[in-house]
């Protein structure tokens, strides 16, 4: 197990300013209330909330246990692995953020690459093992000016399969056509200008009516991985809120949407009526 080496930061404080705050998704605290060297146990129970550590002094142990949705992963199952992503906020300073993995830490975010670019970092893990975020605040002389946040998001299989709009009222779905696909290799993402011809569901307005006409458009992100491109053809574009941003798996064009539709009405095995036009 890698050893980790205690960064002692204060000096002798004439007063002690303490700063804490806790709910089920979210955790806000400062580091001028820990006993140096000390560890400080955390434990969450959010698909989605923040974490805010000012004055970063010692460590922090984080615990996700999320009450995850099923939807994902068919009813009454539990999902097959947990994808949790962490997003850095732009001023992040004063830690570093380990993947604690069956007693074993592994670096995901350094204070030096959360200072050049903030993005996002996920991993993968099994509903059984045992996981954690360990913080470890970094050496300063100055501890003003410094603090850890960041937001999570934990899913179920949320990006792995295809699944049937109406099967979950979190999704995002629109039908639309494919304006422009730009590309960011670093990131491994495309994002899609999409122009909306009918908006089926959304529960933020992602999707806004521009021009004389009222058409409406906006952007959605996906993997680089699915290959996108601009080109003729309807879309249905079904998908989940990321930390603002609309995610989707890779798009299927609706006449396939339609033929898999039909095919599980046909079955009997459709979860609720979807509009087909």
């Amino acid at each position: 197990m890698p050893l980790v080496l205690w960064a002692l930061c204060l000096g002798v404080l004439d007063t002690v300013l303490c700063s804490y705050s806790e709910d089920q998704c979210s955790w806000r605290g400062s580091g001028l209330s820990q006993e140096s060297g000390s560890v400080e146990q955390i434990s969450l129970h959010c698909a989605e909330g923040s974490l805010e550590w000012l004055y970063p002094t010692g460590a922090l142990r984080l615990s996700l246990s999320p009450r995850l949705p099923t939807g994902t992963a068919g009813k009454g199952k539990s999902p097959r692995q947990v994808t949790t992503c962490i997003k850095p906020s732009s001023t992040f300073r004063g830690a570093q953020i380990y993947l604690e993995r069956d007693g074993i830490l592994e670096l995901l975010l350094s204070e030096a690459d959360a200072s050049l670019r903030p993005r996002v970092r996920c991993f993968n893990w099994l509903p059984k093992e045992k996981v954690a975020l360990f913080l470890q605040s970094t050496l300063h002389q100055d501890i003003s000016r410094r603090i850890a946040a960041f937001r999570y998001e934990l899913r179920g299989d949320w990006n792995s399969r295809l699944s049937l709009p109406s099967s979950n009222l979190s999704m995002e779905v629109v039908r639309g056509n494919i304006r422009s696909v730009s590309n960011d290799i670093e990131l491994q993402e495309s994002i899609i200008s999409v122009s909306a011809t009918r908006i089926h569901r959304q529960k933020f307005t992602l999707f806004q009516p521009i021009g004389k006409y009222g058409k409406s458009t906006g952007n959605i992100h996906t993997l680089l991985r699915c290959g996108v491109k601009p080109g003729p053809g309807s879309f249905l574009f079904t998908g989940w809120l990321h930390f603002g941003e609309a995610w989707l798996s890779c798009a299927p064009r609706y006449k396939d949407f339609r033929r898999i539709y039909e095919d599980a009405h046909q079955a009997h095995e459709n979860p609720c009526e979807f509009p087909l036009d």
